[in-house]
């Protein structure tokens, strides 16, 4: 990334120390010139610095702002004694001439710096409230009341106006002389940090030259920039009493005054003190801003001591002079004081405080510092550019949100409607159910009514002929007819049976819709997890082995939208096998155990939701420990073993042998442990080996079929499995000896050793399975345990066994 115009002046080679014309890039105010200018206003004001002064903190203001926020403290409240400021390297006690500018200056600033802020009258620093300051170990602010607030909220001291019947000129000198001879403190408006003003008040601390130098050069390109195309004013002289003041003749380059010819005879005359003052000719003052507010008629342009010039006023395109010290007027910085962190001339070596101070040379430190801040503006540099990197990929992000909203949208606009068109059709559906239940129901009344009329039409002619027969009075024509009548009518009411006159269908319709959960899945329709979780990132940092354990862990990537419910963890058979899973679950690590040792694991990991299972991750590599690194298990002793020195030593008081296994587990590969003899009296017969899990603890190792031992006394040994004794062999044990075991699973064979010797031959072979170190003792006999042995090379040749 390209650096602004100030980072490449810092980057390019330092030049020579001191030069008469400095050539500097002009600071145009643009995008890098715009977030420069936060780091040149001053904390206080809100403006451009003016007269920038280094506060105890590194912190710069205004020194008009200075003198507003430098209050009085009273007696026995001065928490940062004045050595602090002279640890700082401030600058020693103007000479006199200096004083009586320095006065007017403080005046004139004070009366510019209120009317800025909203203040009244100039002057008011002996009026000033005696309010008490809190320490550094309290929030830090001093106690302002009333106060002020500049645009950036610091509180600030409300100029009060003078007595009446005072000069101005008084007022601004009993402005001055409070802040140097009372006891005075300014509080740091950025930092809150408080220090307490020496006899020389605010003139102790340092001017930064370079700081003021800046902000000229930035006013002068933003008048450029600006099209400033107003002729520069004439320089005036800052002390004439003449209105208009006179055109300034020479600038005193020590006092920072400009003279008109009448003036410098009168004020500043070449003998005395002055004798030594370098005077030049002024400086044609640079154009005004085109946004600067134009002076009335009312306002002087010239206080009659020496008002607080702009940085972009008279004397801002003057030629840069050579930075002397405050102390010694003549004299040049020359050395720099490691110290007190400041330029020193060779008088102040000599004479000075900082005779016995560590000191460097000016031009060699400067190239230093120089350098030092070039590669932190590399550093911020790199930052910058991930940052615009980041901003480009945050607008890339933007513009995908937009994109993707937009398609979200559409997408469910489509899946509402198409619920929308499905409900629709299923309405239809159910109409015509309805419908078609209507019409039958319609037409089995229909039906029942016309065959229900046909029979009623009938029985009525029935009935009425059988009235009119009964009528006739003639018996025998009755009787002739009366039987077949009868019948008639008797069939007649046959035919009106029971449920006859009943309504075959009801007027209800027997279809109940049953839409609530529908509508409750409709006020549950939401957004689902219909993705795949992404793939898993395994953390290599997080990820390793120890002895024959593995340890996994990994993390969901950021950003993701489909959310795990699980984790699938594989591993291979360490010899490229294929993959098994050993874990499923929801954490993140996962430690396996009981793994080969001496062999190489590839294992991956997956995810898992409801949607289903995501891809693999990347496989990662783990290497088990070459070798073993074990000791005795507490939890799989009897419980007449005495376990110690980090469960490396154990010992049994009881007269029968009881057994210990170790802490590990071996499948596979050649391993090889030694166990040191540290006490044995009365000649035990303690018995070394391997044994499974589930070996009985409270006999002999090997007098079962779990355990293969060698059991050994101080003139033999056996070898013994099953309680089967073969192979005794001259030699045993005593205090100070050693046993070796050597367990070569890829040759499936167990052998011994005593004190680095082979103990008869290979003691078992067909040795296969899973097996743990193991040791029986009896009778107050003690071994230490050694382990994470490399297999020995160089082993004696074995004993000849007895039979």
């Amino acid at each position: 990334m390209p650096l602004s115009p100030v980072s490449a002046a810092l980057t390019s080679p330092a030049p020579p120390l001191l030069t008469s014309e400095p050539e500097h890039s002009s600071l145009v105010p643009g995008t890098a010139g715009a977030a420069m200018e936060e780091e040149l206003k001053c904390p206080v004001c809100g403006s451009l610095f003016r007269e920038p002064i280094i506060l105890p903190c590194s912190h710069n203001v205004c020194l008009p702002c200075a003198r507003t926020i430098a209050v009085q403290t009273p007696d026995g409240e001065q928490h940062l004694p004045p050595p602090l400021l002279l640890s700082r390297g401030a600058a020693a006690v103007p000479p006199p001439d200096q004083d009586a500018a320095a006065g007017a200056t403080c005046g004139g600033a004070g009366a510019s710096t209120a009317g800025g802020l909203g203040g009244g009258a100039a002057g008011g620093g002996d009026h000033a409230d005696k309010l008490s300051l809190y320490s550094e170990t309290d929030s830090g602010y001093g106690s302002y009341t009333p106060s002020l607030k500049s645009p950036n909220g610091v509180r600030v001291l409300p100029m009060v106006p003078a007595p009446p019947g005072s000069s101005a000129a008084a007022a601004r000198g009993a402005a001055c002389s409070s802040l140097c001879s009372s006891s005075s403190s300014i509080t740091c408006p950025q930092c809150h940090r408080s220090a307490s003003l020496d006899h020389r008040g605010l003139r102790g601390f340092q001017r930064n030259r370079l700081l003021e130098g800046i902000v000229q050069r930035y006013q002068q390109g933003r008048g450029v920039a600006a099209g400033a195309s107003a002729a520069p004013a004439v320089a005036i002289c800052q002390l004439c009493d003449r209105t208009p003041p006179e055109p300034a003749a020479t600038l005193c380059e020590q006092c920072d005054v400009l003279y008109c010819a009448t003036c410098q005879l009168k004020c500043h005359p070449s003998r005395g003190p002055f004798a030594k003052h370098r005077l030049v000719q002024p400086p044609p003052p640079p154009p005004a801003p085109p946004e600067a507010t134009p002076v009335s008629a009312g306002t002087s342009t010239a206080p009659s001591a020496g008002g607080c010039r702009s940085p972009g006023g008279a004397g801002a395109s003057a030629p840069r002079k050579f930075p002397t010290c405050p102390e010694h007027e003549m004299e040049n910085y020359s050395m720099y004081c490691v110290s007190c962190r400041s330029p020193v001339c060779f008088l102040c070596l000599e004479e000075g405080r900082h005779s016995k101070h560590e000191v460097k040379p000016l031009g060699a430190t400067w190239k230093q510092h120089k350098a030092q801040l070039s590669q932190a503006l590399n550093g911020v540099s790199d930052k910058a550019k991930e940052a615009k990197e980041f901003l480009v990929q945050l607008k890339n992000i933007l513009q995908q949100i937009q994109e993707n909203g937009l398609d979200y949208e559409a997408c469910l606009v489509a899946q509402c409607d198409a619920l929308v068109d499905a409900l629709t059709r299923q309405k239809a559906k159910l109409l015509t159910k309805v419908t078609k239940e209507r019409e039958h129901k319609l037409k089995m009344v229909w039906d029942q009514i016309n065959h229900c009329t046909l029979k009623l039409r009938q029985s009525t002619g029935l009935m009425e002929y059988c009235l009119e027969v009964i009528k006739e009075d003639d018996p025998s024509g009755f009787l002739q007819i009366s039987d077949a009548l009868i019948k008639r009518v008797q069939m007649s009411q046959e035919q009106w049976v029971k449920g006859a006159l009943e309504p075959k269908v009801s007027a209800e319709f027997d279809l109940t819709l049953d839409s609530e959960p529908l509508l409750q899945a409709i006020h549950q329709l939401d957004f689902v997890q219909m993705k795949l979780p992404p793939v898993p990132l395994l953390q290599l940092e997080k990820c390793c082995t120890r002895n024959n354990s593995v340890t996994l862990a990994w993390r969901t990537p950021p950003f993701t939208h489909s959310p795990a419910d699980g984790y699938i963890l594989e591993l291979d058979d360490g010899d490229g096998g294929q993959f098994r899973e050993v874990y499923v679950g929801k954490e993140t690590l996962c430690t396996i155990d009981g793994l080969h040792f001496n062999s190489t694991y590839n294992a991956r990991v997956k995810a898992f939701n409801s949607s289903g299972v995501g891809p693999y991750s990347k496989t990662v590599v783990l290497q088990t420990s070459d070798v073993a690194w074990f000791t005795f298990d507490p939890n799989s002793g009897h419980r007449d073993i005495i376990l110690s020195n980090d469960n490396q030593t154990a010992t049994c008081s009881s007269y029968d042998d009881r057994v210990v296994l170790g802490t590990a587990a071996f499948s596979k590969g050649v391993h090889y442990w030694e166990l040191h003899v540290d006490r044995y009296d009365n000649h035990p017969d303690p018995a070394f080996g391997v044994a499974r899990a589930s070996v009985v603890k409270d006999m002999m190792l090997g007098k079962d079929d779990k355990a293969w031992a060698m059991y050994v006394d101080n003139n033999r040994s056996w070898f013994m499995h099953c309680n089967s004794h073969t192979n005794r062999t001259e030699g045993g044990v005593c205090k100070g000896a050693t046993v070796g075991v050597l367990l070569d699973l890829n040759k499936h064979t167990l052998t011994f050793f005593i004190n680095g010797q082979q103990q008869g031959p290979t003691a078992f072979s067909h040795v296969d399975g899973v097996f743990m170190p193991a040791l029986s003792l009896n009778r107050n006999v003690q071994v230490t345990l050694h382990t994470g042995l490399e297999v020995p090379t160089n082993l004696g040749r074995p004993k000849l066994s007895g039979n």
